[in-house]
């Protein structure tokens, strides 16, 4: 039987979708509207992992309304924010709140790298003492060009030659007197690139810069080390850096190891020290100081000689890590205290207010981690009614898929 189009939405909005048994563990989280500007809230019952509801905005009122209108839940999985909190407290005064674990990393990562940022000249200054200890260091000679295949050269050879065709057809046309716009569609090229060629007074030349990926400097002295030993299976390469902290993909490895295969031997394969990012200074200090490498250590050395506040914040970083990933929570007062007098004491303070919910995230299950998959789905949705709905449909589709 045929529906109009407006049957169908006047039939989504009339459906009902309550849940079939009352929630007793929620998760909260916001959603963007429009990102950085305007935000809604999404409840998940993370039992069923099933979305519960959409609300239009992220205040403590509304949240506390909801709460109260479903009676029963005892467990509130949220991330940090302070509107969640109250909204919870106020609605669902009896409910064990649980801070999201990812959400605590997060907010540790960001409280050490405002930290690295507060004691930049520290970071040069260590930065330059290394600089100075490898001068003598440098490489014997500066790596060879990556040899390239015949049958590659090949291929250059005859796009080279196709261009040069090209650019000889395009100055027959022009001493004939046609304009460029006339000539573009009879070569089947852009009028603006032969605008270029003919302003250069020749074909370019494609020399492309050779790859280089940012993401592999930390690794890079760990990888010459292994590719020296005899280890070159780059699944095994990537696998091994992907546990020391490394975010790149397999493909960024194996490209970086067919290059190296590919040259000969260094006499000295040691790369000049490239003073790390704010981010990965952070993220040096929060790492296990047996696991890094011998460079890396003694940058940390110089840098803890210069900030030795930095050196407290790191063994305080790698403390909370360890609660946060553990299940118990006896340390959990006493890194308060010692993280009170230091670099970290906002985060201290803030952990200190919500203890009880950080206490939960260490000895409980729940996290926000599905609320932040049913999100992905809601922004499927929403990009597939953009500029066409509004919040009601927004709702009644969501809740009708879940």
């Amino acid at each position: 039987m045929p529906v109009s189009g407006d049957t169908l939405l006047r039939m989504i909005h009339a459906a009902s979708f309550e849940p079939p048994e009352a929630p007793r563990v929620v998760g909260i989280d916001d959603w963007a509207w429009r990102k950085g500007q305007r935000y809604g809230t999404i409840i998940c019952d993370l039992e069923r992992n099933r979305v519960l509801d959409l609300l239009p905005d992220r205040n403590a009122d509304t949240v506390a309304s909801w709460l109260e209108g479903h009676p029963g839940i005892e467990v509130i999985a949220r991330d940090r924010a302070g509107v969640y909190a109250e909204g919870a407290r106020r609605g669902a005064p009896d409910a064990t709140q649980v801070a999201d674990r990812w959400h605590l990393l997060q907010n540790l990562g960001e409280a050490l790298r405002l930290a690295v940022g507060r004691h930049r000249k520290a970071v040069s200054a260590a930065g330059k003492a290394m600089a100075s200890e490898m001068a003598g260091n440098d490489d014997a000679r500066p790596e060879p060009p990556v040899e390239t295949s015949p049958k590659l050269d090949c291929l250059r050879r005859s796009r080279r030659k196709q261009r040069s065709e090209l650019y000889a057809e395009i100055l027959d046309l022009r001493e004939a007197g046609r304009s460029p716009r006339q000539i573009a569609p009879r070569i089947g090229m852009n009028v603006r690139t032969v605008e270029r060629w003919l302003a250069a007074g020749g074909e370019p030349e494609h020399r492309r810069p050779p790859a280089r990926s940012v993401l592999m400097d930390p690794f890079r002295e760990y990888l010459e080390k292994c590719l020296q030993e005899g280890q070159r299976n780059g699944l095994q390469l990537w696998t091994e850096i992907k546990r020391r902290g490394f975010k790149g993909s397999r493909a960024t490895v194996y490209r970086w190891v067919a290059a190296r295969k590919a040259r000969p031997p260094l006499v000295a394969p040691q790369s000049p020290w490239r003073l790390p990012s704010r981010r990965n200074c952070a993220w040096l200090l929060s790492e296990d100081p047996t696991s890094l490498e011998a460079q890396t250590e003694r940058f940390l050395h110089h840098l803890h000689e210069n900030a030795p506040e930095l050196s407290i914040a790191g063994e305080l970083a790698r403390r909370f890590a360890a609660l946060i990933r553990g299940d118990d929570d006896a340390g959990l007062e006493q890194w308060i205290a010692d993280a009170t007098n230091s670099e970290l004491a906002s985060l201290a303070a803030g952990i200190g207010r919500d203890i009880e919910a950080v206490r939960a995230a260490i000895t409980q299950p729940w996290s926000t981690s599905p609320v932040e998959g049913q999100i992905n789905r809601l922004k499927t949705i929403k990009r597939q009614m953009y500029g066409r709905s509004g919040y009601p449909l927004l709702r009644s589709r969501l809740l009708a898929a879940a």
